[in-house]
C-alpha cells in the first residue's frame, strides 16, 4: 500500500525568498519552479514550496522536515556561516541521534539529524 514519502509541501509567503533559502543556503537541487510552486530534490523525496493557501497561526512546530546528515557539527557550522540562526544547537537524543533545529524563511521547522545507527537500533529495534 504505502511505499514511501513522495514529498513534503510547505506553504510560504514569498516564493522567491524561500527558493533562495532552499537552493542557495541549504544547497538542495531545484527540480522546477512555477508561478506558485517550486520543487526540490532531497535524496529522492521532493520538498515542495507553495504560495497558494494561507499560513495558519499558531504554528506549533509541525510539520518538521528532518535532514539526515553524516556530521551534524560540520553541517551546523556550514549553515551558521550561511546565516542560519538555530533555535537548538546540536544535542543528543534518547534514540541514538543528535539534532539541531532551525527555521526557513517562513518559520517552517527544519531539523538536522545525525544518527548513530548502532545505538539507534539498540534502543528502537524490537527485541
Amino acid at each position: 500500500m504505502i511505499r514511501r514519502i513522495w514529498d513534503v509541501t510547505l506553504t510560504v509567503t514569498d516564493l522567491k525568498s524561500a527558493v533562495h533559502f532552499y537552493e542557495n543556503v541549504l544547497g538542495l537541487q531545484k527540480k522546477y519552479e512555477f508561478r506558485d510552486y517550486a520543487g526540490f530534490d532531497c535524496g529522492g523525496i521532493e520538498i515542495g514550496l507553495k504560495t497558494y493557501g494561507g499560513l495558519e497561526k499558531p504554528r506549533k512546530g509541525e510539520p518538521c522536515i528532518d535532514f539526515l546528515v553524516d556530521n551534524i557539527n560540520e553541517s551546523y557550522q556550514v549553515l551558521k556561516e550561511r546565516g542560519v540562526s538555530f533555535t537548538q544547537e546540536p544535542r543528543g537524543t534518547q534514540w541514538g541521534g543528535r539534532t539541531a533545529v532551525f527555521f526557513d524563511t517562513d518559520e517552517n521547522v527544519l531539523q538536522l539529524v545525525q544518527i548513530d545507527w548502532k545505538e539507534y537500533f539498540a534502543v528502537c529495534a524490537p527485541r
